[in-house]
């Protein structure tokens, strides 16, 4: 991932971001009340360093990137970032964590889904509005980048 961030042209995840890089950790922003995670990951057109706080979706270690976007009837940017390139790194409070995000689908969307409103109740509605808009709200797993295994 290059070194050139370009900060997002929305001011609330300007400012957010600002706020987390400041102090060092996720706690200095929420969404609503509820933690997030700050992803890093490269822009599609511009291969610049971008940054985007998201709802703190995660089980068993794996989190989960729920493309919302509030139910608008378009995906966030952010969305074909990671269709792009799935290389990031996730910051969770003061844990950083290099992943790899995978977009997913079926039984696993289902589950994954459940945890998702589990974790952020408003979904539920944000994807009743995006369904009438014909969009189906875009889910990614985030996992750890697999280790060196030479020896």
């Amino acid at each position: 991932m290059s070194n050139d961030y370009v900060p997002s042209p929305t001011d609330w995840v300007r400012t957010q971001v600002e706020a987390i890089e400041a102090s060092g950790t996720t706690e200095a922003a929420s969404i609503q009340g509820r933690q997030v995670v700050l992803l890093t990951m490269t822009g599609a057109r511009t291969g610049a360093t971008r940054k985007v706080p998201l709802m703190r979706v995660e089980h068993d270690g794996v989190y989960a990137a729920v493309g919302s976007r509030g139910g608008a009837p378009t995906d966030p940017q952010w969305v074909r970032n990671l269709d792009a390139e799935p290389h990031l790194t996730l910051l969770d409070g003061t844990l950083s964590s290099d992943r790899v995000a995978r977009r997913i689908s079926g039984d696993e969307y289902a589950t994954w889904w459940s945890r998702a409103v589990d974790a952020f109740p408003p979904y539920a509605d944000y994807v009743r509005t995006a369904s009438a808009a014909g969009r189906t709200i875009p889910l990614f797993l985030l996992e750890e980048e697999p280790g060196d295994t030479a020896p």
